[in-house]
């Protein structure tokens, strides 16, 4: 990707008067201070995310999406060709008004598709290329609706990582410990909990001499303990054996588990392989969470984040977008003091970070008001679109007064007016990379089709019809 990159966003004009309008091109380089998107439901956020994708994608920046509701999935439908034929399969969402038959839904799709695109300057032969030059996959831990995950691999699939940058292994052998952990209900804490502190112990030592760290080997592990000292005590001093006991047998339980087997098989979880191009092809993976439920969610995610952030620790400095790391709705996984889930280190330590790296973060929301603005005070270009409380109004207003950088001369209060009155599918842009101020933004039409939140079956058939067209 060159230095000079720019995205193609869509239009912009200027709160000026008279006001300046043209294309909006932002420089890639401008993401590694992060990005923050937020928007009541309708507002356009889901579109403007995926234009964001797009425009990382065709200009050979490798993304890694979290997709929470099902709508980055939307993704996958991007079609070289766009017929009635092509998106019959996707017109069945229509309202209960529409008495149009399916083959004139369709119809009607794939002609509004292509106008948008026309009205944006985006060609057939621009579509392709795009097509041509990524690659699209899509991971659901614990769902054969895209690629399983093996959310423990860390920790039971040893990896070279250990003869070349053990520090960062046993930062994700740490993470895998402490889901393990949350999932027996015990104190996850690498630092205070001894059960934890033993676990990674008896991994590490297997991992260290080339073995496997499964966890049938950790439960023959602690049946017969094959180190006699945990620190400056005796390991009976440290973890008595009635204990230990307890640990095996709650271990043995999770290990017994149907729905946990799910969970310890299919793709290694590592992120460097997942972003690195193939065949010429840059990478967008989108791990889907939307089938697990709250709980799930949060320690998938918690144990994926960390590897993200262990992976970013890995690579030299720089200062073009080396990669782009998206999480879309973010509420209540980044949420403020005291609440800590276990998304919330690993997101604010990305936030503060990963720039150094060239990796950016997007993070976007509905509800501005349980965000960590601590946190968010990292972001360098926030993207505001329509918010239904003054409440979320007044939150997102002083966190763009805290960024610094142009702002066009506005006041709080001129700003709240603007945001007040945002139309769908326009936002209120800050950079404070940019020269120009505070404008108004008007996305692109996305490349995608946009068809709302996917189910598991639909992303089924969604990754068939795309390798089927990407081939044809």
């Amino acid at each position: 990707m060159s230095e000079l990159a720019r995205f193609y966003l869509g239009a912009y004009r200027t709160l000026s008067n008279p006001p300046a309008t043209g294309q909006a091109h932002l420089p890639a380089h401008h993401c590694t201070t992060h990005v923050v998107s937020v928007g009541a439901s309708g507002s356009g956020k889901t579109g403007l995310t995926l234009v964001m994708v797009e425009e990382a994608l065709r200009n050979g920046v490798p993304v890694l999406m979290i997709d929470v509701k099902g709508d980055l999935p939307n993704l996958l439908l991007r079609f070289p060709r766009l017929t009635a034929d092509v998106l019959l399969p996707w017109g069945e969402n229509a309202s209960p008004s529409d008495t149009r038959s399916a083959e004139e839904r369709a119809a009607a799709l794939a002609e509004q598709h292509a106008h948008g695109l026309m009205q944006w300057d985006i060609t057939e032969a621009q579509v392709q290329a795009y097509v041509a030059c990524s690659d699209l996959r899509v991971i659901t831990p614990g769902s054969t609706a895209g690629e399983l995950l093996h959310v423990l691999s860390s920790l039971e699939r040893r990896g070279a990582r250990w003869d070349t940058d053990p520090e960062s292994a046993r930062a994700a052998l740490s993470a895998a410990v402490s889901l393990v952990l949350r999932l027996l209900g015990r104190d996850p804490d690498p630092a205070k909990s001894r059960e934890h502190v033993l676990l990674s112990v008896l991994a590490e030592r297997r991992l260290m001499a080339g073995e496997s760290a499964e966890l049938g080997a950790l439960l023959a592990d602690l049946a017969r303990p094959p180190v006699e000292r945990i620190g400056a005590l005796t390991l009976d001093e440290f973890l008595p054996k009635a204990e230990r006991k307890a640990l095996a047998a709650a271990l043995n339980t999770l290990l017994a588990s149907p729905t946990f087997a799910s969970w310890r098989q299919g793709a290694t979880l590592d992120v460097a392989e997942w972003l690195t191009p193939r065949e010429g092809r840059t990478q967008g993976v989108i791990v889907s969470v939307a089938h697990l439920d709250d709980d799930e969610r949060a320690l998938v995610l918690g144990v994926i984040l960390e590897e993200v952030l262990s992976w970013v620790r890995t690579l030299p400095g720089s200062q073009r977008l080396r990669a782009l790391v998206v999480f879309d709705e973010v509420y209540g996984f980044m949420p403020p003091h005291p609440q800590n889930p276990p998304t919330k280190r690993p997101l604010v330590a990305l936030m503060k970070q990963a720039r150094a790296f060239g990796v950016g973060v997007l993070v976007s929301t509905q509800n501005p008001m349980d965000l960590d603005y601590r946190a968010l005070g990292n972001a360098g270009l926030w993207l505001v679109g329509r918010l239904q409380t003054d409440a979320d109004r007044a939150r997102v207003i002083d966190g763009l007064s805290d960024l610094g950088g142009p702002d066009g001369g506005l006041s709080q209060a001129e700003l709240a007016k603007v945001v007040k009155m945002l139309a769908q599918r326009w936002f209120l842009m800050r950079d404070v990379h940019s020269g120009v101020g505070t404008m108004l933004l008007q996305p692109r039409w996305a490349i995608s089709v946009m068809r709302g939140p996917m189910t598991r079956r639909e992303i089924q058939r969604a990754r068939e019809a795309g390798r089927g067209e990407a081939s044809a």
